[in-house]
């Protein structure tokens, strides 16, 4: 199975089904999830490295990242692969095996990004606020997201600066027992980005082999 396959930095995929529940949220914690998703939309665009680590039961393994985004727009970079979300296509761009695949989001899928659960957190999770904690040098709220439906997540927890309204950290933890954590470092905002970002250029992977899917 390839890296994008089990992440895609993300995808993951979700299950669709189970009955209706009500979401409970504590107030505390959804003032601060939406100062920030506030904050995030407000912006033209976004940028942050990150450390990316998992594992089964513990994280193993560490790889650093680079993540763009502009609205629907997306621009991943980690383990010399490169995937690309101009919002209608999804590329996945490997150099090292000199591969390109191209697919539309089918819908069922789920970007693994702090920013994703941004979108999500106020329909699909009971959420609950759990205090105050240091997160590299950050005095930070730790907030539990919890699937109302099975999803093969047992529980997300994102760390929030809430000084700046900005995502510090995510650790999501799967009922396998897979540990995947993002740990944001170097944000920024609003950054003046080429116009072609989040274009996949075709004619420059004239010696890869490109699959559409």
């Amino acid at each position: 199975m390839t890296f994008f396959k089990k992440i895609t930095f993300a995808i993951l995929t979700f299950s669709i089904f189970g009955f209706f529940q009500a979401q409970k949220i504590d107030a505390k914690s959804k003032a601060i999830l939406d100062a920030v998703t506030k904050n995030y939309k407000e912006n033209a665009n976004t940028y942050f490295k990150f450390v990316y680590g998992s594992g089964i039961g513990k994280i193993t393994k560490t790889e650093p990242g680079i993540f763009y985004s502009a609205k629907d727009k997306y621009k991943l970079k980690i383990m010399g692969t490169e995937q690309i979300f101009d919002g209608n296509k999804v590329y996945n761009i490997s150099d090292e095996d000199k591969e390109v695949t191209i697919a539309k989001p089918n819908g069922n899928e789920s970007m693994f990004s702090p920013l994703s659960y941004l979108e999500s957190y106020n329909k699909d999770y009971n959420v609950k606020y759990l205090g105050k904690i240091r997160v590299n040098g950050v005095n930070a709220d730790r907030i539990q997201l919890t699937p109302i439906k099975d999803n093969g997540l047992k529980y997300v927890y994102l760390y929030v600066n809430s000084a700046k309204n900005e995502l510090v950290k995510l650790e999501q933890f799967a009922k396998d027992k897979s540990i995947s954590v993002i740990a944001i470092k170097d944000f920024k905002e609003n950054q003046n980005l080429s116009a072609d970002m989040f274009s996949f250029e075709k004619n420059q992977y004239k010696n890869y082999i490109i699959t559409e899917l």
